[in-house]
């Protein structure tokens, strides 16, 4: 079977590099998208969401803020504010963070909250929560 290389990068370098993924699933804000070797290339937004690289027949899942991917035939890379494998995610600190997001969503309008801010947290919160669950 024909595999593809997968790099994620983050502002501080790259903090997951494979050379021999099956197949890689990522939330573009366009809709879910798998890649397998061959693919045509390619250059899409991500979304806050889940990253799944198979390799040697086992998921490996990521917890990925927004950011953008580009695919060659022969590699992906994904380049993003940061990301965290399922099982290094603090999962009690996703908690509170989501709970933080929420407490400063329920404030009244008109308090000087940036609620664009706020949903954002809020959104990465869950989605680190949703990911840790495949630890």
């Amino acid at each position: 079977m024909s595999t593809i290389a997968l790099d994620v990068v983050t502002p501080n370098g790259s903090v997951f590099n494979e050379e021999d993924c099956e197949i890689i699933i990522l939330q573009t804000k366009q809709g879910e998208i798998g890649v397998m070797a061959g693919h045509v290339p390619t250059v899409a937004a991500l979304k806050i969401g889940s990253l799944r690289a198979k390799i040697d027949g086992q998921f490996e899942y990521f917890a990925v803020t927004d950011g953008f991917v580009e695919i060659r035939p022969e590699k992906v890379s994904v380049l993003v504010q940061a990301g965290e494998f399922a099982e290094d995610i603090d999962t009690e600190r996703a908690k509170q963070a989501k709970e933080r997001a929420e407490s400063l969503l329920q404030q009244e309008r008109d308090e000087k909250i940036d609620r664009y801010r706020a949903e954002l947290a809020l959104r990465r919160a869950i989605n680190r929560l949703d990911v840790s669950k495949h630890s």
